[in-house]
């Protein structure tokens, strides 16, 4: 089911906006200065093309411990990206949405544009992993939160 979602989205909207991302990578990656935000914009290009059975979590979510983009500097990058590009796309995921939500059978899609418009305001600090993954790291996540609240009492 996950193959005929994707090629449906692919077909119907998600060749488009992928392509919104790759362009604003490649916008990013011709300022030298923006590279860190094009490699994120290629990742979630990658996924905008076919979202079906992947997840966008936070990098601390999957490992566990900050990094560099999930710290301050995360933040601030997400700033930048937010002026810079992160609006626009979210504009398009947003407009996409709206179309798909007219018909009754492109409601699921439309679901989809809008999780991609909140990643599009702060892509840095996520990572695309299948579902299963994520809710294993959620779960993993939740043990070691108990663990912890057990040892504290």
């Amino acid at each position: 089911m996950r193959a005929v979602g994707n090629f449906l989205w692919f077909v119907f909207g998600g060749l488009l906006m992928g392509l919104a991302w790759w362009l604003a990578g490649l916008i990013m990656l011709l300022t030298i200065v923006g590279i860190p935000w094009a490699k994120a914009s290629f990742v979630i290009g990658q996924f905008s093309f076919f979202p079906f059975g992947k997840e966008a979590i936070s990098r601390k979510e999957l490992r566990r411990h900050d990094d560099i983009g999930t710290g301050t500097l995360g933040v601030a990058g997400n700033v930048i990206w937010f002026v810079l590009a992160g609006l626009w796309l979210a504009i398009g995921h947003l407009a996409s949405a709206l179309a798909c939500a007219l018909t009754i059978i492109g409601i699921p899609f439309a679901i989809q544009h809008l999780k991609l418009a909140g990643i599009a305001l702060a892509p840095i600090g996520k990572t695309i992993v299948s579902k299963e993954v994520a809710e294993a790291a959620r779960a993993a996540r939740a043990t070691a939160e108990v663990t912890d609240l057990r040892l504290k009492a």
